[in-house]
């Protein structure tokens, strides 16, 4: 039979498993909340961020004499494991769970309690010589203990989340980079508009996912507010002078991040608006993402009834039933997560916009919605690079073909043919369904050295020389 050992709280005595540093609190979470069958071990992130969170609080309180070096040498120590990676698998409660985090914070109490009283010697338990509630838990609540650590987590996924988005964007500028010469024409409303480089059309998508990296490390700037030392609605009831700044300096230097304790501690702990904004870079994010993979299928549409512009590498058999049909899988995926954020950004909003009075009961769902959409975003990114756009070629010919049979190459021959003769010209090319070009030389309009000139990449796309030394950096905009 399974050793276990008894615990108690306010509802009365349960069996623990002996091998589990979780509780009885932790035990009563389970079987209240078998929602979505995921752990919040599979958020790293957030347990880091608790494991953070405990440690600073344990060193404020010994530094304040509310721990002894003790005790507290033994919590910092339990939660450095579990900054190093170790007990994840003991953070066992649901990412959906009623009680604005407390489980999550009642898990993390008993984990690090009972780890603590390993290491002091004594049997996973034994309360009475450290206590998950007055030792681990002092001068703290699951009010600030959990939106401090969720912010802290939400920073890192947003920091992971801009690496793949620079990883995406560098294999756009690697394509602006080798596509630079290569004329095609520019659309507007899916009709012909004017020339360009297939570079220019993909140092664009480089610039697009830029702007966007900005504006999540704005957004992260935001999110490094934190409410720890309110305790249980702002007050800072129970916490002992001095404590709130000791526990974020502490917590800044064991972080690394640029935390700072919100101005005013009750407003910090009932608002939640940080990730509503957050919420709505992502989904900025999201749309941009999306509508260059639309673009990207456009593109690559046919490959002989379509634009057949570029090829995307074939990654796999596009159908069960029509032989050699390959589609854009790549692309697709990205889409989809793009859809996911989007719809979280809803759920985001709802969670927000229920809170009531001095607390937000919802932070659980915010935080899964967002760290869910985040990795799932980054990794959709780098799919999207390494198996995608890294592979791309261009059918520069037919591009080329299709300039200069394409109405709109009137356009830039119109300054140096005249308005009404470029009318003229583009007219008969309608009509007869002739060559542009030829019907210029035909009219004896421009000389041919001339017309090579003006149907040059570098003319055509109106392109700007760029500086030797900026030549391989990075598109950036400041949009």
């Amino acid at each position: 039979m399974a050793v276990t050992r008894v615990e108690k709280d306010l509802l009365g005595e349960r069996e623990i498993p002996d091998e589990s540093y979780w509780g009885i609190h932790t035990l009563r979470a389970l079987e209240n909340f078998p929602i979505t069958g995921r752990a919040i071990n599979t958020n790293g992130h957030l347990i880091r961020g608790l494991a953070a969170v405990k440690w600073a609080a344990a060193a404020a309180n010994e530094e304040l004499g509310i721990l002894d070096a003790t005790r507290g040498n033994a919590i910092r120590q339990a939660c450095q494991e579990i900054l190093d990676g170790k007990l994840h698998e003991q953070f066992v409660v649901d990412v959906i769970q009623g009680g604005a985090g407390t489980s999550t914070n009642m898990n993390a109490n008993e984990v690090i309690a009972n780890r603590a009283l390993e290491i002091l010697g004594y049997a996973r338990g034994d309360y009475s010589h450290l206590h998950p509630n007055e030792h681990v838990n002092a001068s703290q609540s699951t009010n600030d203990v959990y939106p401090t650590a969720v912010n802290i987590a939400t920073i890192y996924a947003v920091h992971e989340l801009i690496e793949s988005l620079k990883f995406l964007r560098d294999a756009f500028q690697r394509k602006a980079v080798e596509f630079a010469t290569v004329v095609k024409m520019g659309r507007t409303q899916l009709q012909d508009a004017v020339p360009m480089t297939l570079g220019q059309e993909f140092g664009t998508y480089a610039i697009m996912i830029d702007e966007d990296c900005s504006r999540l490390e704005e957004a992260a700037l935001l999110v490094g507010e934190i409410n720890l030392g309110a305790t249980a609605i702002g007050t800072g009831l129970n916490a002992p002078v001095g404590y709130t700044a000791s526990a974020c300096e502490h917590l800044r230097r064991k972080t690394g991040l640029p935390l700072v304790t919100a101005t005013d501690l009750i407003e910090a702990t009932q608002d939640v608006g940080q990730f509503v904004h957050l919420s709505g870079v992502l989904k900025r994010v999201a749309v941009k993402l999306s509508k260059i993979c639309n673009d990207l299928r456009l593109l690559s549409s046919g490959p002989r009834a379509g634009l057949n512009e570029i090829n995307l590498p074939a990654m796999q058999a596009g159908s069960s039933i029509m032989p050699g049909k390959v589609n854009p899988v790549i692309p697709e995926v990205l889409n989809q997560v793009a859809y996911e954020v989007i719809g979280h950004d809803v759920t985001i909003t709802m969670a927000a916009e229920a809170g009531q009075l001095q607390l937000n009961a919802f932070e659980p769902i915010i935080v899964k919605s967002l760290s869910e959409g985040m990795a799932h975003l980054g990794a959709a990114c780098r799919t999207v690079a390494t198996r995608c756009v890294d592979g791309i070629t261009a059918n520069a010919d037919l591009l080329r073909d299709r300039v200069e049979n394409s109405i709109g190459l009137v356009t830039a021959l119109s300054p140096y043919l005249g308005y009404v003769e470029s009318t003229a010209i583009a007219k008969e090319a309608l009509l007869t369904g002739r060559n542009v070009v030829d019907l210029v030389l035909e009219k004896k309009l421009l000389a041919r050295d001339e017309l090579d000139r003006l149907l040059s990449p570098e003319h055509l796309a109106n392109l700007r020389v760029v500086p030797t030394e900026h030549a391989d950096a990075p598109a950036t905009s400041t949009r």
